[in-house]
């Protein structure tokens, strides 16, 4: 059985998140601040966490930060914060996922089955597979990146949209697509964690992040990992 971590304060809506996902047979702890939060989180004990930004002792976005450097299980941020800011930087500090209070308990859970779902899929992937592509190599089965030659981390999400992408080259996908692909579940209007995750990559495997060589903007559309000679 599945272990859930809800981080939040408030405990009427804790103990909603709560009864849903226990209706639906996934165990359920829950932790009223930041500390007591984190130190759960790292615990090894919980296959994903649930997260709220407002917390009384420690900045949501830092504990999310701390989470993702010591794990890569999946993150899921439910707040009342509905500026796009906030979603693009708790994005990219490596949250999974963003669902705006108020919001629908059946849809959470749709969405803590789909992370759990695609996660569990990945750890349990056995065939090696690299892809490498001029200087950038992507080892599929490790997880893990190289650019020129020196690895480069990537969150989890981050990974699968890249190693997706130069999987399918020269392939046009719409934010939706690659928003279901790569989250598992509709975007519902959340077409900016796609272009956060984007922006993030090509931080990390261009030479000029604003010029980029390999994931093109196909403007109206989507993107696409150019390649001109694919093999």
């Amino acid at each position: 059985m599945s272990k859930i971590l809800i981080i939040e304060d408030e405990r009427s809506i804790a103990e909603l998140e709560k009864d849903y996902l226990e209706l639906s047979h996934f165990e359920v702890g829950i932790e009223e601040n930041g500390e007591q939060g984190l130190e759960a989180a790292l615990s090894e004990e919980f296959n994903l966490v649930i997260l709220d930004l407002i917390l009384p002792d420690m900045d949501g976005f830092e504990l999310c930060k701390q989470i993702r450097e010591r794990t890569d299980i999946p993150i899921i941020v439910v707040s009342a914060k509905c500026e796009d800011i906030d979603k693009i930087r708790i994005l990219g500090l490596g949250a999974d996922d963003y669902v705006t209070k108020p919001f629908s308990p059946s849809e959470l859970v749709a969405r803590v089955k789909a992370h759990l779902s695609r996660y569990n899929s990945l750890t349990r992937a056995s065939e090696n597979e690299v892809i490498e592509i001029d200087d950038i190599r992507i080892d599929k089965t490790a997880r893990r990146v190289y650019v020129f030659d020196e690895e480069v981390f990537f969150t989890s999400r981050e990974f699968d949209l890249l190693a997706f992408l130069a999987s399918n080259p020269n392939r046009v996908f719409t934010k939706e697509e690659l928003f279901k692909k790569i989250w598992g579940v509709s975007s519902i209007g959340e077409n900016a964690t796609v272009t956060v995750h984007v922006k993030k990559i090509r931080e990390k495997i261009e030479k000029n992040a604003a010029k980029p060589v390999y994931i093109e903007t196909v403007w109206g559309i989507g993107y696409r990992f150019k390649l001109y000679n694919p093999s």
